[in-house]
């Protein structure tokens, strides 16, 4: 299902917002510096003398081409995945080996703007439970989808409410090991809503599969963290750590480590502000480096895919600490926005040229395989 002639009138009025500011992760972006090597603002903490040494990724192949925005990437026991289409609000399963076949349309979602069909997560060890991230038309919100292993069938809400806007959406999903699932709801454009620990917008949220705040939470309610400006990245270290990538304003996009009650400080600051009430940066970078959307973690290394950026950061990580980011595929594949770890332990990246920000290449959007054994 094609809704790019639906979207189109949205676009040219956000575009005429989004002229004035930076906005979110959409804003028009000037060309990526090709130096692959800068580190992060001497604000960032000090890593581990333990931390990793990086490994180079590269380019093994492409998986798959002609996708709509593919927003999020779910791996099924059978190593097939399950792809999110942002403005088509489909879902796609691609193979290894590059066949693409329609898992189905998602009802109710609105695409525009940033928003449309976002975060894919799949219960632990429920393959018939899969949970969307959707922005439909009077708010953001989490749907239960039924899925028989080859089409998705009736969509259930069970939380919605969020705020929704031209941008910030946020949209991540994630499970930890208890069944939980974590929600990222970015603040909507009105920042002042991430400190409010009753709004559901610019946190973090932690329910169970019914939309329930989960009992333990910090604040008595779904709130799990807060002062959040856009996450659209959350990943789990081999440690039981979440992390969670996140676009800045005008100065700094974080990579942040997320602790339960933590209050990382969007709008009183962006990246580290030198303010001990809020939760310090792991690692910071400047805007035109990263607008880092997915985040995926292997081993001991995290890596972003950067929209304005166009290139694959990777951070090693010690002991929930993070070490100097370094840069790859630096405008290769143009906007990079979705990734994630395959069976195989490669990493499956996903382009975003076609959401009306990028340059169009034959073929976009795309799935590239890349190899990160050392």
């Amino acid at each position: 299902m094609d809704r790019r002639s639906v979207i189109a009138g949205g676009a040219a009025l956000g575009a005429l917002w989004l002229a004035g500011c930076r906005g979110g992760e959409e804003s028009p972006r000037p060309r990526p510096s090709t130096d692959t090597s800068s580190p992060p603002p001497s604000s960032s903490p000090p890593s581990s003398p333990a931390t990793p040494e990086p490994i180079d990724p590269r380019l093994d192949g492409t998986v798959a081409t002609g996708l709509n925005v593919p927003w999020a990437i779910v791996f099924l026991a059978d190593g097939t995945a399950l792809v999110t289409q942002r403005d088509d609000a489909s879902i796609v399963r691609v193979t290894p080996d590059g066949r693409v076949s329609q898992v189905g349309d998602v009802p109710g979602v609105a695409p525009g703007g940033e928003g449309g069909l976002q975060g894919l997560a799949l219960a632990p060890g429920d393959e018939s439970a899969l949970f969307a991230y959707l922005t439909g038309p009077d708010d953001n919100r989490v749907v239960r989808l039924e899925f028989d292993g080859e089409r998705i069938g009736r969509a259930e809400p069970i939380l919605t409410g969020m705020a929704k806007a031209f941008n910030h959406q946020g949209g991540a999903l994630t499970f930890d090991r208890q069944g939980h699932l974590f929600v990222a709801v970015g603040d909507a454009a009105q920042a002042q809503t991430a400190q409010d620990r009753d709004s559901l917008n610019g946190k973090i949220l932690r329910i169970d599969q019914e939309g329930r705040a989960v009992e333990g939470n910090p604040f008595g309610n779904r709130v799990w963290s807060l002062g959040h400006r856009n996450v659209e990245g959350l990943a789990w270290d081999g440690s039981g750590r979440l992390w969670a990538s996140e676009f800045g304003d005008q100065r700094t996009d974080e990579l942040n480590r997320i602790v339960k009650g933590g209050n990382y400080g969007w709008p009183e600051v962006e990246g580290d502000g030198g303010d001990d009430r809020f939760v310090r940066p792991a690692a910071t970078w400047s805007t035109n480096e990263a607008s880092p959307a997915g985040l995926a973690i292997s081993g001991e290394r995290a890596f972003l895919a950067a929209l304005r950026g166009e290139r694959l950061w990777q951070v090693p990580l010690d002991g929930g600490k993070a070490g100097k980011p370094r840069a790859f595929l630096t405008g290769e594949l143009g906007r990079l926005r979705s990734v994630a770890v395959a069976p195989d332990g490669s990493l499956w990246v996903g382009t975003s040229n076609t959401d009306g920000r990028g340059d169009v290449r034959r073929g976009d959007d795309r799935i590239v395989r890349v190899a990160i054994s050392a």
